[in-house]
């Protein structure tokens, strides 16, 4: 069953991120790992995230409303080399400052090619997450571009970020149910626990 989800707002700082109490499940990858298409996947609607064959057009923090109680956020990718230093830096320090500091986040879905599988960039972000006590999604994108006979080899490269990753393809729809099962057991399990608390506007 899709995630009904709505665009609602972006922020160019934390600051900005809006004030309410949804559970958040954010999405983070690198900048040409299909992180657009897999949110249209998981709503069925092609043109709720921009998809674009250039990298890196995502440079906000994207916020998508799904039902009463959660929301998806679209982090900027990551690893995109034409970007500017000084605006790289900007975005990584926004990302540093949402996984870090965003009460409303439950859950960090780290999107990974499945053709190129985990680095240092994942690893670091999985630590992260774990630090602060949240879930973990791994998930294996474009594994439709894996020849079967390779995609066993290819999934064993996650085994070292110690958490079963779902193999996805967006065009397909292979593993996005799957995906969207995991989200959905995320948000429940953190509104049973009365999290997360809401945020009061000033």
């Amino acid at each position: 069953m899709r995630l009904d989800a709505e665009f609602t707002a972006s922020a160019l700082e934390y600051s900005a991120c809006p004030r309410w109490s949804r559970a958040e499940v954010a999405l983070a990858g690198r900048s040409n790992v299909g992180k657009s298409s897999l949110l249209n996947a998981l709503a069925q609607a092609k043109g709720l995230a921009r998809t674009s064959k250039t990298p890196g057009r995502t440079r906000c923090l994207n916020f998508f409303t799904v039902g009463a109680a959660l929301a998806l956020v679209d982090l900027p990718g990551y690893g995109y080399a034409r970007m500017g230093r000084a605006e790289a830096a900007k975005i990584a320090a926004l990302m540093r400052e949402y996984l870090r500091l965003r009460p409303n986040l439950v859950a960090l879905a780290i999107l990974i090619d499945a053709r190129r599988g985990p680095e240092a960039e994942e690893f670091a972000l999985a630590a992260e997450v774990r630090a602060r006590g949240l879930d973990l999604i791994v998930v294996a994108t474009k594994y439709d571009k894996l020849k079967n006979s390779a995609r066993a080899a290819a999934l064993k490269r996650f085994a070292p970020l110690e958490s079963a990753p779902i193999a996805c393809a967006a065009p397909t729809g292979e593993g996005v149910e799957r995906l969207r099962g995991r989200i959905r057991e995320c948000a429940r399990r953190e509104s049973a626990a009365g999290r997360p608390k809401p945020i009061v506007a000033a």
